[in-house]
């Protein structure tokens, strides 16, 4: 699977291996913006050379992952054999719709304004009376 893998590895090349970032481009955007630390320490070049056992800390989305490096891999490759390139130490928590959708500024359905469905109940309501 991995191959004659190297003993390190740039940065910007192995968060794509390992499929954290669609691109390698926005791979090297996230190292070059200062959001990256390896072995707690910040890093801006997307050349950095990592090695196996270095300790990835980066923002996600909504979530800061930690993750240390099992092996440096040779190429890109599906999900499954990319998983076997690192170890989580910190996976992202599955979140609820709500809590998704609070954290996307959305509103929860039935809050805010009525819906059209609704305005007819209250119509209906005061009809009545």
């Amino acid at each position: 699977m991995i191959g004659e893998a190297p003993e390190k590895l740039r940065v910007d090349k192995w968060l794509w291996y390992a499929r954290f970032f669609k691109t390698r481009t926005l791979a090297a955007q996230q190292v070059t913006s200062g959001h990256l630390r390896v072995n707690s320490q910040p890093v801006r070049k997307a050349g950095y050379q990592v090695k196996v056992g270095d300790i990835l800390t980066f923002p996600k989305e909504q979530d800061i992952r930690v993750i240390e490096i099992l092996a440096l891999g040779d190429k890109r490759r599906g999900a499954p054999e990319a998983a076997l390139l690192y170890n989580d130490l910190d996976p992202p928590v599955k979140r609820k719709k709500s809590e998704q959708a609070s954290i996307d500024g959305l509103r929860e359905q039935g809050a805010g304004r009525p819906t059209k469905k609704e305005r007819r109940e209250t119509d209906r309501l005061k009809s009545v009376f």
